[in-house]
């Protein structure tokens, strides 16, 4: 090949490269500008956001005017929960908006002590477990919450929620027919959720970062007047959750409080819709209304309005216009004791009590089942507590470990009938004889009679040492001797 052909040829490949060296450069040159723009405005956004958060977690200016100082109250950071400050701390610092909220500051505007400390966020469920990772556990269908554990404490953290009236997926809101509210993951503002509150006494939110207090409905107001109010009105607030009807008696008999007359007014006529509220929860509302130290207090309230026989209604053929019948004084014998030991700080047995509500009923039962069934007493009690407790269970969700226990009281009274030879030590050494035991000190006080040389016996018979027990036994044999055993002339087989 000629040398100026083949010098040409290189000049011209050389060219082709520096052209495409030139284009992707000037490519990547436009590629970078428009690079800087997006960056840019990412900048924007990015600043932007952050602003917000640094809002979010401060008290809105338009609170002002429903803002009380916790100082002018008495109220203190001291008094609050270390856990649960320290959560509205991390919140805060994560650019929420929080607040210790709802009962515990209303308990501690009473000068009582509170229970527990719940916490209220603009953070939704996932965005507190992210924060608080191990330590967080989300719970509950119908309302998502966040439960923060601390050993034992449990700190309650629950987003700010806003009304149904908006649209929405049943993912986050469902409401049956009646308007109960079936899902209620629909989440707002602080001002929503004020508003999403039962009671004003309950929607108290305080700020520890300037040691205020938010009150958007009186609820200070209402406490000091000793009134317990709903927020909204009242048909649709009960319709949307009838066990604020219970939790209305509740706070009536633990804060000593009167229902105003609106709050008051629909009960009698919405009772019935607690039937759609499952059995499980009403179990557990039971316990929180009967086992508060005011039990007492509270089954008066629960007949007046009506609500007694929502929760029990196997017990109502048992009642009498006088409220004298042997069930309804031992329910209140019952309700006594309990608000007794609790005033003591001694412990409680929630299966003692539904043992003592429906021992009349179950009694009733196995008289019936050997009069008409001719059964023995032990296979009358047996069945007769199978369909006492299937009534029970049916409008309340007893759980098996109490069940269990209720049958064992119940048929150890039978076994406190036997007062010979080994019988009683044997029964002394079942697990539940104390509450057994229990049950027939209440019976000889609302019967009498034999009940009550009988639990005098027991009660001897368990505080005395051995030569006591023997001696016992022996006067016991006295007086109650062993019935002859009856001999029967054998047949002749013999044929005449």
């Amino acid at each position: 090949m000629c040398p100026f052909v083949l010098f040409k040829n290189v000049l011209f490949t050389e060219f082709i490269i520096l052209t495409y060296i030139k284009n992707l450069f000037s490519k990547h040159s436009k590629q970078v500008k428009s690079t800087k723009i997006d960056r840019s405005s990412l900048n924007v956004v990015v600043h932007s956001t952050k602003s917000t958060k640094a809002k979010t977690n401060k008290p809105v200016q338009s609170h002002k005017k429903y803002t009380v100082k916790a100082s002018q109250v008495n109220i203190h950071a001291r008094m609050l929960s270390k856990n649960a400050l320290s959560v509205v701390e991390k919140l805060n610092r994560h650019g929420y908006e929080d607040y210790i909220v709802g009962g515990c500051l209303r308990d501690l505007l009473l000068g009582k002590t509170p229970k527990d400390f719940d916490v209220a966020t603009n953070a939704r469920p996932e965005q507190v477990q992210a924060i608080f990772q191990r330590r967080c556990r989300l719970v509950g269908r119908r309302f998502r919450l966040a439960h923060i554990m601390f050993g034992r404490d449990i700190i309650e953290v629950a987003t700010f929620r806003a009304s149904h009236e908006v649209n929405h997926s049943e993912q986050q809101a469902k409401q049956n027919q009646d308007g109960m509210i079936l899902r209620d993951n629909v989440y707002g503002t602080l001002e929503q959720d004020a508003q999403r509150r039962d009671f004003t006494v309950n929607a108290l939110y305080y700020s520890p970062r300037d040691n205020s207090i938010y009150d958007f409905y009186h609820g200070i107001d209402d406490l000091k007047a000793g009134k317990l109010r709903l927020i909204g009105d009242p048909v649709t607030r009960y319709q949307e959750d009838p066990v604020r009807m219970l939790r209305a008696i509740r706070f009536m008999a633990k804060l000593d409080m009167f229902l105003d007359k609106a709050s008051e007014t629909p009960i009698v006529e919405l009772a019935p819709l607690l039937k759609n509220i499952p059995p499980a929860r009403l179990f557990d509302e039971s316990l929180k209304l009967l086992q508060t130290g005011s039990g007492e207090k509270t089954y008066y309230l629960l007949r007046q309005y009506g609500l007694f026989e929502q929760l029990f209604p196997a017990l109502i053929p048992y009642f009498t216009e006088q409220g004298d019948s042997l069930a309804e004084r031992m329910i209140i014998h019952s309700l006594k004791s309990t608000d007794e030991r609790i005033a003591d700080n001694l412990r409680l047995n929630s299966a003692f009590l539904f043992a003592t509500f429906f021992w009349y009923p179950l009694r009733e039962k196995v008289d019936i089942l050997k009069n008409e069934g001719g059964l023995n007493n032990h296979d009358a009690y047996a069945l007769a507590s199978n369909e006492i407790m299937d009534l029970l269970c049916h409008s309340l969700a007893v759980p098996r470990r109490h069940t269990g226990v209720i049958r064992e009281i119940w048929l150890l009274q039978l076994q406190l009938l036997k007062r010979s030879g080994r019988f009683p030590e044997r029964t002394m050494e079942q697990p539940k004889f104390r509450a057994a035991y229990d049950l027939l000190a209440m019976r000889a006080e609302i019967e009498g009679g034999e009940s009550i040389e009988l639990a005098k016996w027991w009660h001897e018979y368990q505080f005395s040492n051995a030569e006591q027990r023997i001696a016992l036994l022996k006067e016991q044999d006295k007086n109650a001797p062993k019935p002859k055993k009856r001999y029967y002339r054998k047949r002749s087989t013999k044929k005449d």
